[in-house]
This record gives structure tokens, sequence and C-alpha cells, in this order.
């Protein structure tokens, strides 16, 4: 398999570098969270980039923007559990906003991205 259109998509390619942020962002959660929080988080920000990629793979405008919308749930999600975590004191000095800023900036790409394929 030789093409990867979405591996073109610089929403894509940001959506991998904020997984990556999670992942680090999730590293210093408490123990007791392993298997809530953390593991949610994370399962939440790989299905971002991964949606998107099954959407770019999609052969119909209709296929592609259903994929893009779940990954806007997804960042949903995502948003929603940093709230939590902010709440929680889990988070350190500058990562929530840190995090809404990329969040912010992923949500606007996506909703441009599903407005060109809207049907």
């Amino acid at each position: 398999m030789r093409e990867r259109p979405h591996r073109r998509l610089i929403v894509w390619q940001k959506a991998v570098d904020f997984v990556k942020r999670v992942y680090e962002i999730t590293a210093h959660f408490p123990k007791e969270e392993q298997f809530a929080l953390t593991s949610q988080m994370r399962r939440a920000a790989v299905s971002i980039p991964s949606n998107i990629a099954e959407g770019a793979a999609r052969n119909t405008d209709r296929d592609k923007v259903n994929f893009y919308y779940m990954a806007r749930g997804s960042l949903s999600e995502l948003d929603t559990q940093i709230e939590i975590c902010d709440r929680l004191k889990y988070l350190n000095s500058g990562e929530k906003e840190s995090s809404q800023e990329l969040m912010d900036e992923l949500s606007a790409m996506l909703n441009g991205l599903i407005e060109s394929r809207r049907v």
C-alpha cells in the first residue's frame, strides 16, 4: 500500500502530535487512574488521527465526512476529560491551556475539512 493520503493532511499530522502530548500529560497521573482517565484519554486521543486517516482513505465524500465527524467527536470527548483532570488537579500549570489551544486548532481544521467535503 503506497498511497497514504492522510499523511499529506496537516490536521492528521497535528493530531498525531497531539496524541504524543496527551501521552506526556497522562504519564504523571496517579497510578489509580491508569485504567480509568489515563486509558480513556489515550484512546480518545488516538482515535482522532485514526479516524482522520480512515476518512481520508474512503472513496466518497459522505464516507470521508462521517469519519471526520467521529474524529471531532473524539476531540470533544477529550476536551471533557481534560476539564475533569483540571478539576481533579491532575494537570500542572500550562497543561490545560496548551491542550485547549491544540484542541481549538484541531477543531477548526476538522471543521474546515468537513465543510470542504460535505455533500
